[in-house]
């Protein structure tokens, strides 16, 4: 397909934008001349840090992308919800400060020959926020609710591999008959389906989070406001000042208060990534939710210290809506289209921070698998041009009849530039006409479910736990995260067999030829693996890296800085 010269000076420009975007300095000016240091960390015996060297004043301020739609954490939905619900919250298990498995609110476990009974002892003082103790039943009557249909989680299918879970989200059965059973006030037993190796994973996860039952019965649908919540959690809900902030204080109730040193959290919600930026500079954050791709240059030459990127469990991806005009029953127009996008260009020339061309669903990274590898991941670009111009013809478009599609995503600056090199690359390749369309998060997510007026939409998806399973039970018939109206019975009853699998070798290669089968059919275009690109102030300590990226607060603090340093001994 030959294109007109005007096109392929429009990708150019594009490309040419894109890549000047990356070193802005005058868009938002000097690093600051006299930025404060902390004082040399120093630890006691025991592994904790000196009190002479913590700040005074034991606040963290943390960027966090979206505003949160609930902090009810068997409804809320996406990671700036998740951040906070970990530092309200504690499951059964917890996770470290490196993202590794940990005993929570159980102190123990112990697991059946057949890999399907976990028995689960818990720890004899827990305690609620408001000072009421929190025992096995707690924990029943939350998963109990996470799975009801009156509840209507969409998280909930993460339970599914709990005995009667399915039958109890369909409303066939009734919760009493889930394979949970209390045993004694601190003794708790569930049965599972089948083996599920990543079950322990789940529990660190907020949808098997537990809820206080008066404070759920009292308030119902707004228990979870400021004021109301009662939790479990290293801090309570102390203020939501939607749009501005979320601020938590620590919960003077949680079993490990006298270890947790950051007495209060402030979130801050913001979709602006070079404010975000601009507060951090100013001591407005301690750290960033991320930073803007086009200053990245920047950042590195100026603030190498507090510039963190590091590998996360995530892949960014664009989805295909089925159920509409033009892609239902066409997938050699949606393959044309996964094949006329460059993705190197992508990584290299607009999002510029490590991350990693993707041509399928599930990252590399998950300890044992080995993610599925399509046969045009190894062509050239120009190989893929040409056979997305063969297939494009195929569908019934050329040059005199083109697509006219949208391009719909989030509001984000990223999203957006993103969107825009896809729109061009698929403008010069194909001649498609491309229209963008941004929207607020909440109506964007809503869009998505209702799969009317949406044609191809930004997607992606970060795992809760270390398994490709949380990946690929996305695209199940039914499921509540399936946007894409996407229905496959080979698919549905590989993802049923890995549930059942005991032996890992199996249930891997079943996952393996399940993301084969999502691949074939076109349902979703991959663009790359994720990174976590953010700022971090030196003078907060207890962060670690993790592909997880979950950070709880009570692991961390705040290391004095050495202008504010009091001098050693007294005055003369």
């Amino acid at each position: 397909m030959i294109l007109p010269v005007k096109t392929k000076v429009l990708l150019a420009c594009c490309l040419v934008w894109l890549a000047a975007c990356t070193d802005q300095e005058n868009d938002f000016g000097r690093p600051l001349e006299q930025r404060t240091q902390p004082v040399d960390l120093v630890l006691l015996e025991d592994g904790r840090p000196d009190p002479a060297v913590l700040a005074k004043e034991q606040v963290v301020r943390r960027g966090n992308g979206e505003e949160p739609e609930t902090l009810d954490p068997h409804l809320a939905q996406g990671i700036p919800a998740a951040h906070i619900l970990r530092d309200l919250f504690e499951g059964l298990t917890a996770e470290s400060a490196e993202g590794e498995l940990v005993p929570g609110a159980a102190l123990r476990w112990n697991i059946s020959r057949d890999a399907r009974t976990y028995t689960f002892y818990l720890r004899r003082d827990l305690f609620w926020s408001n000072g009421d103790p929190l025992a096995a039943d707690d924990f029943v009557y939350s998963l109990q609710r996470a799975l009801s249909p009156e509840t209507a989680s969409s998280a909930a299918r993460t339970l599914l591999p709990i005995q009667n879970a399915r039958e109890v989200l369909a409303g066939e059965l009734p919760v009493e008959e889930l394979g949970i059973t209390l045993l004694d006030e601190f003794t708790m037993q569930i049965t599972l389906t089948g083996p599920t190796p990543y079950f322990l994973g789940l529990l660190a996860s907020p949808v098997a989070y537990p809820v206080n039952r008066k404070n759920v019965e009292e308030f119902g649908d707004q228990f979870s406001k400021a004021g109301q919540l009662v939790s479990n959690g290293a801090y309570v809900l102390k203020d939501w000042a939607p749009r501005v902030s979320i601020e938590l204080e620590k919960n003077p109730n949680y079993r490990e208060a006298g270890l947790t040193i950051i007495e209060r959290v402030i979130y801050s919600p913001t979709e602006d990534r070079s404010a975000e930026v601009k507060q951090f500079r100013s001591g407005a954050l301690d750290w960033t939710n991320e930073v803007p791709n086009n200053q990245f240059q920047w950042l590195q030459r100026h603030y190498p210290d507090e510039l963190v990127v590091s590998p996360w469990m995530g892949s960014y991806f664009f989805g295909f809506n089925l159920t509409q005009e033009p892609f239902i029953d066409n997938p050699s127009l949606r393959m044309a289209l996964i094949l006329a996008i460059d993705r190197q260009i992508i990584t290299e020339k607009v999002t510029q921070f490590g991350e990693m061309p993707s041509y399928a669903l599930v990252p590399t990274g998950i300890d044992g698998y080995v993610p599925f590898s399509p046969e045009y991941a190894d062509w050239s670009q120009e190989e893929r041009d040409h056979e997305a111009g063969r297939l494009y013809e195929q569908a019934g478009y050329s040059e005199e009849r083109p697509l006219q599609v949208e391009i719909r995503y989030n509001t984000s600056d990223n999203n957006k530039k993103i969107a825009l090199a896809v729109a061009s690359m698929w403008k010069q390749a194909l001649g498609v006409n491309v229209t963008l369309v941004n929207e607020e998060f909440r109506v964007f997510l809503q869009n998505r479910e209702q799969k009317v007026i949406t044609q191809v939409f930004k997607a992606g998806w970060v795992s809760d736990y270390n398994d490709p399973y949380s990946f690929l039970e996305l695209f199940l018939t039914g499921h509540r995260g399936n946007d894409y109206g996407y229905s496959n019975s080979t698919f549905d009853a590989l993802l049923d067999e890995v549930g059942l699998e005991r032996v890992r070798a199996r249930r891997e290669r079943l996952m393996f030829e399940a993301e084969r089968v999502l691949m074939s059919d076109h349902v979703i275009i991959p663009i790359y693996t994720y990174v976590t690109k953010r700022l971090v102030s030196p003078r907060l300590r207890g962060w670690q890296n993790n592909v997880m990226d979950h950070h709880p607060t009570r692991y961390m603090f705040m290391l004095k800085s050495r202008e504010s340093s009091e001098p050693a001994g007294d005055p003369q």
